[in-house]
């Protein structure tokens, strides 16, 4: 089968290879994959893991066997999945409890926007819960994760402040009751700050933050460090900084069940991904657009499977 290698020597970061089948372990199916993502994240990955590594977490597809053990989706069933590796490829084994049916309505372009990208929304909007009647401040909002967490927000009955680079990445934002272009210009407090951008946005962000409210960190986009002490908290109190790492925010178990409340989002219409649809073959191309946030929203890839 093909499959997307890591070729940081090469003249492109990745390339289509033969490969091996997948062999599934006894909890794990092998999904026919019809589209991934691409996360900012991989592109850093590809710059450090060796030659040969098989990159590729967020899929969506076609369940060709069903896990061994009778656990997950059926064969034949249409499903969005989260894989460690490798799932930037024609076929991969997934974990069973890492993979959700899919609504009919949903495309697997869309499902494969879902997995970093919305559990990382879903899961760091639960810190900050309950959201209703909460005034929430999301920066990066025009990006993988934001446009999700905005929408979410919104749906679950938040009042929410964007903040976005520009108007035109402004323009694919949904859901939000404001839209501001700049931490330096948004007023008033949060009860819930999703910050991803590090740096200046995130010492910023604590003289927004409601007393007991939280500042949840799921990224650091300007790469630049933050410096703050206590004596930036005296008018806060209790307020509390916390760090989110999507793969450990929460049990195993929890993975099918968010996965598939992320999909009927998408199918019920009120989570819709920003999506740039390409090839898996235009992936060279698409990959430094995305590096240098010319591309709002997600970057999703159709693989070809003749």
């Amino acid at each position: 089968m093909l499959a997307l290698v890591n070729t940081p020597s090469g003249p492109a970061p990745v390339e289509v290879r033969e490969v091996p089948e997948p062999t599934p372990a006894a909890n794990e199916a092998v999904v026919e994959v019809h589209a991934f993502s691409l996360n900012r994240g991989e592109l850093r990955l590809m710059q450090t893991r060796p030659e040969g590594w098989r990159p590729g977490q967020d899929i969506g597809g076609v369940v060709l066997q069903q896990a061994a053990d009778g656990s997950g989706p059926a064969s034949g069933t249409r499903v969005v999945a989260l894989t460690d590796n490798a799932g930037w490829a024609q076929r991969a084994a997934v974990p069973a409890h890492r993979m959700a049916a899919l609504p009919d309505n949903v495309r697997f372009e869309e499902a494969a926007a879902l997995p970093v990208a919305g559990l990382t929304a879903l899961r760091s909007l639960r810190l900050g819960a309950p959201l209703l009647g909460k005034r929430v401040l999301i920066t990066g909002a025009a990006g993988g994760v934001g446009h999700m967490a905005v929408q979410i927000a919104a749906r679950s009955g938040a009042r929410v402040t964007a903040i976005v680079g520009g108007p035109e990445r402004g323009r694919h934002v949904r859901g939000a009751d404001e839209i501001v272009e700049g931490i330096d210009k948004v007023t008033g407090s949060f009860g819930l700050i999703l910050e991803s951008a590090g740096g200046a946005s995130l010492a910023a962000s604590i003289a927004h933050i409601e007393a007991k409210g939280t500042i949840v960190i799921f990224g650091n986009s300007s790469g630049e460090p933050t410096s703050f002490s206590f004596r930036d908290f005296a008018e806060h109190p209790n307020a509390r900084i916390q760090s989110f790492s999507y793969f450990r925010s929460e049990a195993e178990e929890r993975f099918a069940p968010d996965l598939s409340l992320l999909a009927s989002l998408v199918g019920e219409g009120s989570l819709k991904p920003a999506l740039v649809e390409r090839s898996w073959r235009d992936i060279a191309e698409i990959g430094p657009a995305l590096r240098d946030r010319r591309i709002a929203g997600k970057a999703v890839f159709r693989i070809d499977q003749a």
